[in-house]
């Protein structure tokens, strides 16, 4: 009998043992524009099943399982999901903030953002409201956004692809236009300094001609947009 339960006792200070060893806590930061710390949110893992809220510095600490999942889930901004991977340890986000009157009041009414910070973003800041900062590459980039458009291996490097090869038009990779110009390939653009991305097909690719019938990719860089602001603004 004192065999058996100091078996259950070894058994149970094992599976105690293994449960602990499958929870860790991850550091992280969420901000909005890409400049401003966001507070008072809330962020969840998914399997754990903890919740914290983030702080005055958009900061928070949060117990999640291995494989687990970050969750943010708020009125006004878009809802994020991000897997914890085994080399994570510390996650940063940023939150695209939803214009509208009533997201404005409810955002500054919950301490989210203050209303000065926000009203600044607004006006001077709407090329940050996104998350490109956030992949490593256009490629990654491409994968997270647009479903259906595959990455695939080409002679050069990677290359993008709209259409499948069940397509009439054939399993072609795309064109690139990176601030109004073709250019070869678009490994060398940064995320980070792109204020805009599109892929065209069908109707809204013939401007760039036949061979845009396998998909364009259409980019434009933070640089760029300001320059056209500028010349706009020196035009008037």
């Amino acid at each position: 009998m004192l065999m058996r339960s100091l078996a259950i006792v070894a058994i149970c200070t094992l599976m105690a043992s293994a449960s602990i060893a499958q929870t860790r806590v991850i550091k992280g930061k969420l901000t909005t524009f890409n400049k401003y710390p966001v507070q008072h949110v809330v962020v969840e893992s998914k399997k754990a099943g903890s919740t914290v809220m983030t702080d005055s510095l958009g900061q928070f600490e949060l117990v999640c399982n291995e494989k687990d999942v970050i969750r943010i889930k708020t009125e006004v901004f878009e809802a994020l999901s991000r897997k914890v991977n085994e080399d994570d340890n510390y996650i940063s986000a940023n939150l695209i903030f939803r214009n509208s009157k009533k997201n404005r009041e409810i955002a500054t009414g919950l301490g989210y953002i203050s209303e000065q910070n926000l009203t600044f973003a607004l006006a001077h800041l709407a090329d940050e409201n996104n998350d490109f900062c956030g992949y490593a590459d256009v490629f990654s980039l491409i994968q997270g956004k647009f479903s259906g458009v595959q990455i695939k291996s080409t002679g050069s490097g990677q290359g993008i692809f709209v259409r499948g090869p069940k397509s009439i038009y054939g399993d072609t990779e795309a064109i690139y236009v990176v601030d109004g110009i073709r250019v070869a390939d678009v490994s060398f653009v940064n995320p980070c300094e792109m204020a805009s991305i599109d892929i065209l097909k069908d109707g809204g690719a013939a401007i760039y001609g036949s061979q845009a019938a396998n998909g364009v990719v259409v980019i434009e860089t933070k640089g760029h947009r300001q320059q056209q602001s500028l010349q706009d603004n020196g035009d008037r």
